[in-house]
């Protein structure tokens, strides 16, 4: 089992920079910040950009990993987004993961741009869509791209990822249709479970139901269970999974029975969502980080 933290854009550099240190220093294989321009009830509070805050966070870092969880098309496009992916992936020489998914059906990142709201299918054909012209635009020197939501001609990549053949993508899915994406082009899949949050039990069902679903679109893919990496992004969890070590241990082993590789948690905040003491997360870093076996 690996372990990851997110560490939410809010703070200014002074504040946020012994977190991320502080991350590596405690053990945890993985780090990565939300990608929005603003974010559900933190909406007008301070919030940073995820490429600057990871761009700076790679170079006070050297072994662990950083990702976006998750980028989406809501305001990305794949042409100059691609640049900045390479630049991460370069300055954190290799350490670099993308979680992309379809973006929310609302909320501040569409509607700050004035974006006409999509259907259920228009928001998958676009993610669609923008999955496979980033992978291109990756991994092919020169790609031009002339889509339904995108176009993109001569559009160059050099000098390219440092990692082989990209930088691995893992890509947030819970329906059938962004399953067998996250099945065709994904090195990992990350789910939340399902929209049942009504207690802890019910959503670990969803979760496990989220599961079994990507079995499914594994096998119609005709790809090795074990070849995509499984995380689970425990913030959905009704119960802030960092509110005791013991809930963290059991989060760990009950993701792990459902074949989970990976699962991530938010650093506890002050107040308000994900609250909760830095005591613990001490106490997990201590005692339960260095037993895992990665």
């Amino acid at each position: 089992m690996r372990v990851g933290i997110v560490i939410l854009p809010e703070h200014r550099w002074w504040v946020a920079e012994p977190k991320w240190r502080t991350a590596e220093e405690y053990g945890f294989d993985h780090a990565w910040t939300y990608d929005h321009l603003g974010w559900r009830s933190l909406v007008d509070g301070p919030w940073f950009g995820a490429v600057p805050t990871l761009t700076a966070a790679a170079m006070v870092t050297s072994r662990i990993r950083l990702g976006m969880m998750v980028a989406s098309p809501n305001f990305r496009h794949p042409v100059s987004f691609a640049r900045d992916l390479i630049t991460l992936d370069d300055v954190s020489d290799g350490r670099f993961t993308l979680g992309v998914g379809a973006g929310g059906l609302g909320g501040y990142d569409s509607e700050v741009l004035g974006q006409q709201p999509l259907t259920a299918g228009q928001r998958a054909g676009r993610f669609e869509e923008f999955v496979e012209l980033l992978d291109r635009q990756l991994t092919t020197p020169r790609t031009t791209w002339a889509g339904e939501w995108y176009e993109a001609v001569e559009a160059r990549s050099a000098p390219g990822c440092v990692q082989s053949p990209r930088v691995p993508f893992v890509v947030a899915a819970n329906g059938p249709r962004t399953m067998r994406l996250a099945a065709r082009f994904g090195n990992g899949w990350v789910t939340t479970g399902t929209d049942k949050r009504d207690d802890v039990d019910q959503w670990w069902r969803g979760v496990a139901e989220a599961s079994g679903r990507m079995d499914d679109a594994l096998a119609a893919t005709d790809r090795r269970l074990g070849k995509l990496d499984r995380y689970l992004q425990a913030d959905a969890c009704p119960t802030f999974v960092l509110s005791s070590r013991g809930l963290y241990e059991d989060t760990l082993g009950r993701a792990a029975e459902l074949g989970f590789t990976d699962v991530v948690a938010p650093w506890p905040r002050h107040d308000g969502v994900y609250a909760g003491a830095e005591a613990v997360l001490e106490d997990v870093a201590a005692e339960v980080l260095p037993k895992l076996v990665t």
